[in-house]
């Protein structure tokens, strides 16, 4: 036993020793995608068209909102927009003030960027009977 254990250790390093070495190490290169750039507009059409279905659930709408708000953005007026219509079809007001909350949250210390999307949003909210977070008193606890 020991014996074929040690041909073959020996015969792997005979092996490893009278190999020549190879040519060149190659050059690094990246692969990056080749597929499509999407556009703004694209990225937000998509997103309103697929918060606009209208047989989404309540898990499609949690499940778009954490993949939308993953992205390295602050979404547009329009999503939002479509985004709280959806909760309004399905008639929950937790995740509408969720949403908010999150896309203040994803302002970060952009101070500019939340009072405009409510500014761009307040048709909506009042449509919708939708409170802000800061109207609840949220912003205070």
């Amino acid at each position: 036993m020991f014996r074929a254990v040690f041909q073959l250790s020996s015969a792997g390093a005979r092996c490893l020793v009278r190999s020549k070495p190879s040519i060149s190490a190659p050059l690094a290169s990246r692969c990056y995608s080749h597929g499509l750039v999407e556009t703004d507009e694209e990225f937000d059409a998509r997103w309103v068209t697929y918060f606009s279905k209208p047989d989404i659930d309540a898990w499609e709408l949690r499940k778009g909102m954490n993949t939308l708000i993953g992205y390295d953005l602050v979404p547009e007026a329009k999503i939002v927009d479509s985004a709280l219509r959806a909760c309004r079809r399905l008639n929950d007001l937790a995740s509408a003030i969720r949403i908010l909350e999150a896309v203040k949250d994803k302002a970060g210390p952009h101070k500019e960027i939340y009072p405009y999307l409510i500014q761009e949003l307040q048709p909506t909210l009042s449509e919708l009977g939708i409170s802000t977070p800061e109207q609840l008193g949220m912003d205070k606890l």
